[in-house]
């Protein structure tokens, strides 16, 4: 492809380098180049790619994209962004894949892996479509996943695999817009069709700084998409709202103002039931996920649906026949009667919806195994230890990925959550290695008990240091029967 064609839409400062030369790969990593390449140099958290443009013209580069001149002779463009260049010219390079596709995009603190998974299926019974995911949980090209290290991927490799769907037949694309991939314009030049808002609440201000900061980049998506819907029990989705250049539908279980709405829930351990209003129609859901998360999670999918052209009758007859998700509440067997559910809950307000959702259809203890992850948002530790205490009846205190942390400080940091004089006792383990914490959970279950394990969710490895180990818990919990059964 010709540099000129490469460069649609990207607001050029300078240039060097001939509108006629031919392009073969797009690259930002200065050690995968190769002859003719078109080289972008990204400002990174670690590192500056200018450092590496030497080494890109070394290798062959035909061209390179930059903020500042290069120091060598190399034909250059200047940009005054080279993220959202790297991201328009994936999307002219791959010849713009998103817009021959509904892309519907789900934005929120919570509930984005099993609302995409939930518009997969909806669409899929609905449309009759082969429809593309991408999440935390992998992305997939209808049935076929691939692992996938980011919620979003960096914006040259999300065009590439928009093609990649659109080519194989997907109709749809469902993902998770992470607030870094706004902020970072990895979603830069992709045609949204519909965005969901499912909450906000306190995670990633190790990044962000502050929630406000948070809450503006979350609210970037809502100005790139025709449609917008909203939780608008969510104390953020005014602010979500405001600035919104898309039509608005609402959702909620509390507010007669919506556009639709949540009536008579019955919450029980196996899902939910409860009845949706839109424009008088009233249609009934049955959705096999517990929690009254999984009710917002499911108006905000059935709004998607409404967007999209479906009919409300369609929308909650595919909610009646959509199964769980991994690591989302996924129940997994035991050797006798008690529960274990695995749950990716790793942020204050997950975690207390996961348990006070259990605490209504929980005939014995609730058992609340959990830790945070270090070099991330150390504020949130305690009041993840003041919300295990206060909704748990018994807390197992252990580690999720240290990371490059000390695993005993950040349970220390946890702890000092389960220190504040109002608080009732909570009877709690302190057991640092999380295999010995599963191991010992379950061990000292009593009838009835429902053990959470949460934040990991679908992952199936543990970062310690700067290396991941593999920690699948569920091999951790057969394992550990299986050794039951021989003792």
């Amino acid at each position: 492809m010709q540099l000129q064609d490469i460069l649609r839409d990207i607001q050029v400062l300078k240039k060097t380098a001939e509108d006629s030369t031919e392009i073969r790969e797009i690259c930002y990593d200065s050690r995968l180049v190769k002859p003719g390449d078109l080289f972008v140099a990204i400002r990174g958290f670690d590192t500056d790619g200018h450092k590496y443009i030497p080494s890109a013209a070394e290798l062959g580069a035909a061209a390179v994209i930059c903020e500042e001149v290069p120091s060598v002779d190399i034909p250059y463009v200047l940009v005054e962004d080279c993220r959202n260049a790297l991201a328009l010219a994936g999307r002219n390079f791959y010849h713009d894949p998103s817009s021959e596709m509904t892309v519907i995009a789900v934005t929120g603190t919570n509930g984005k892996t099993t609302s995409t998974y939930l518009l997969k299926h909806m669409i899929e019974e609905v449309a009759k479509e082969k429809v593309g995911l991408i999440g935390t949980n992998g992305n997939m090209i209808g049935d076929v996943a691939f692992h996938t290290e980011r919620t979003t991927p960096e914006s040259l490799e999300l065009q590439k695999l928009f093609r990649e769907m659109a080519d194989s037949g997907c109709k749809y694309v469902v993902m998770e817009v992470s607030s870094h991939s706004l902020v970072l314009s990895r979603v830069d030049g992709i045609h949204f069709h519909t965005g969901i808002f499912t909450n906000l609440t306190q995670d990633h201000l190790d990044f962000h700084k502050t929630m406000e900061e948070y809450a503006r980049a979350k609210a970037l998506l809502f100005r790139r998409c025709e449609y917008g819907c909203f939780n608008i029990d969510d104390a953020w989705a005014e602010n979500m709202m405001k600035d919104a250049t898309c039509s608005v539908m609402t959702y909620s279980t509390e507010s007669t103002d919506a556009d639709l709405i949540a009536k008579d829930p019955r919450f029980a351990s196996d899902g939910v039931r409860f009845h949706v209003m839109y424009k008088n129609e009233l249609q009934r859901v049955n959705l096999k996920i517990p929690g009254v998360f999984s009710v917002y999670n499911a108006l905000g999918v059935i709004a998607a649906g409404l967007s999209v052209g479906f009919t409300l009758e369609q929308c909650c007859e595919a909610m009646n026949t959509a199964t769980g998700v991994k690591g989302r509440m996924e129940v997994v067997p035991t050797d006798g009667d008690y529960t274990i559910l695995i749950d990716y809950a790793h942020t204050p307000d997950a975690l207390e919806n996961v348990l006070k959702s259990l605490r209504a259809v929980t005939k014995g203890r609730i058992v609340a195994l959990f830790g945070c992850g270090g070099d991330r948002d150390r504020t949130k530790r305690p009041i993840m230890g003041r919300i295990g205490a206060e909704n748990a009846d018994f807390c197992i205190i252990t580690s999720d990925n240290p990371r490059t942390e000390d695993p005993e400080a950040i349970i220390q940091d946890i702890l000092e959550g389960l220190k504040e004089d109002n608080l009732k006792y909570v009877p709690k383990e302190i057991i640092p290695d999380r295999v010995k914490a599963i191991q010992w959970a379950i061990d000292n279950h009593k009838d009835h008990d429902v053990i959470v394990l949460c934040g990991k969710g679908h992952e199936d490895y543990q970062i310690v240091g700067h290396e991941k180990h593999h920690l699948d818990e569920r091999e951790v919990i057969a394992e550990h029967l299986e050794r039951r059964k021989k003792v």
